[in-house]
């Protein structure tokens, strides 16, 4: 837990588990203003580095975060950071979502980008229809926050969009100052207020925005504006602390086939900033944070997911991802696919369909169950909300960025893992940790009543991400044909 010495104090929640501060690109820079000044330290429980850091603390309280650059080569970078466009005019999307809890107001923030088609510029015209068909183009910004508002920005253009190759880097500009050039990468705050008025700008260690509510959004309640800035600090990518982080779902997400694929690029960080959303200012230090990634020709048919970092009864940190989807493979085949991936105390959990079994129980709304054995660990975890959820977009073959999910970030969650015994039983208590700031969806469908499902991989399928192979060093002897993204 991270430990907060200094003169002047900030309240925490009382069991509220934070997750440590991990350092290894130097400290964070944490301006804060006017009388006086302070000093932080942390101290993380997953190493043995402290930071110390120095800023300004004013009588109105208010943060302003320092922006620093990706630098090459980062820590924690996980495989699939990068945009995986090709430059084809193949169908495809690409959709982003970060996320940041404020556990002392038990509110979140989850902010969602998305990109189709983006071979086309601007919507097709009729003759670019008679060759390739309906698309639909365009860039999508969303934003899920305080007591499940909602506020979308969308346009049918991509020319302002711009995603790095190989880093979770990427922007957007709806809207430009002046008639000035959209940036097409990664800028300092400055330089993008100065060009930017309406769009957005995001990193690993950075994130800022302002969009305006386009109207299209009559069915949920919905601000008008949002405006955000913040820092963050990885804590955790994709697998152990100090070990070569791994590819959600293993190495054949390489290959645009078995799509949509899916990557968390960010499992745990901590993140210090402001929101402002509507007329409310939220500020926070140390925030818990998320990230992840989708890509591919579409959304599965049908999905279930929960996340979140934000527990009670914990000794130390704790890290969740679930997720089940129903997805089409090549031909008239499908498959139903689940994972579980738990970080606890500088660990990776992982259950997935090539190295154990899960099963799950979902009903239409309110009730998530979802049960893993891996061979070395069991767990169990089940959500439920009586929050009526807010419906959300994704980009859809069928109607470009649609509503298609439903979301709260209020659910209740119990998580709970054990050692698995010899004879298939439950041994040693790993986790048993609760949160009431649970992020559910449910997507796709049809959802006529509970989905109980079980992981059923094709045999051959299974057997092939069982094979240890090392992509990165692969591609690394022939960089010229290593796919975009990766």
């Amino acid at each position: 837990m991270a430990s907060l010495s200094s003169s002047f104090s900030f309240r925490f929640p009382d069991r509220v588990n934070y997750l440590p501060f991990v350092n290894p690109a130097g400290p964070p820079k944490l301006g804060l203003r006017v009388h006086g000044r302070v000093s932080f330290t942390f101290k993380s429980t997953l190493t043995d580095r402290s930071a110390e850091d120095e800023g300004e603390v004013g009588y109105g309280g208010w943060i302003r975060p320092v922006y620093s650059a990706t630098p090459p080569n980062r820590d924690l970078r996980t495989p699939h950071s990068g945009y995986h466009f090709d430059g084809s005019a193949r169908q495809f999307f690409e959709g982003w979502y970060f996320k940041v809890s404020i556990p002392e107001k038990r509110q979140n923030f989850c902010f969602m980008y998305s990109v189709e088609n983006p071979a086309f510029l601007r919507k097709l015209n009729s003759l670019e229809e008679a060759q390739y068909g309906r698309r639909f183009t365009g860039v999508g910004a969303q934003i899920l926050g305080a007591d499940d508002k909602y506020i979308c920005q969308y346009s049918e253009e991509s020319k302002n969009f711009w995603g790095s190759r190989n880093e979770l880097i990427l922007g957007n500009a709806f809207t430009t100052r002046n008639k000035l050039q959209a940036p097409n990468n990664e800028n300092s705050p400055e330089e993008f207020d100065k060009r930017v008025v309406e769009g957005f700008q995001v990193s690993p260690l950075w994130h800022q925005g302002f969009i305006r509510d386009d109207g299209r959004s009559k069915y949920v309640p919905t601000v008008n504006t949002a405006r955000w800035q913040y820092s963050t600090r990885p804590v955790y990518g994709w697998g152990d602390v100090g070990s070569k982080q791994k590819s959600t779902a293993g190495w054949l997400a390489t290959f645009p086939v078995f799509e949509p694929h899916w990557q968390i690029c960010m499992a745990a960080g901590l993140s210090t900033g402001w929101i402002e959303w509507g007329g409310e200012r939220f500020e926070f230090l140390n925030a818990p944070s998320y990230s992840e990634k989708n890509w591919g020709g579409a959304f599965p048919r049908k999905w279930f997911w929960i996340q979140c970092n934000v527990f009670e009864g914990a000794s130390g940190d704790v890290a969740l991802t679930a997720a089940g989807g129903l997805r089409q493979l090549p031909g008239e085949n499908f498959e139903t696919a689940a994972l579980i991936g738990i970080h606890h105390a500088g660990v990776f959990y992982e259950f997935a369909p090539w190295n154990g079994a899960l099963e799950w129980d979902v009903a239409p709304w309110g009730n998530w169950q979802v049960f893993g054995d891996n061979g070395t660990y069991k767990v169990e975890l089940e959500a439920v909300t009586e929050d009526p959820g807010t419906t959300l977009r994704a980009p859809t073959v069928e109607a470009g960025l649609a509503p298609a999910c439903k979301d709260t970030c209020n659910a209740i969650l119990k998580l709970q893992m054990w050692e698995r015994r010899s004879d298939g039983g439950k041994g040693k208590v790993i986790l048993d940790v609760t949160s009431n700031m649970a992020a559910v969806e449910v997507g796709g469908g049809p959802w006529f009543n509970n989905w109980n499902g079980k992981t059923t991989t094709p045999e051959l399928l299974s057997r092939a991400l069982n094979i240890p192979v090392d992509v990165d060093s692969f591609f690394s002897l022939v960089p010229f044909l290593k796919p975009p993204g990766l």
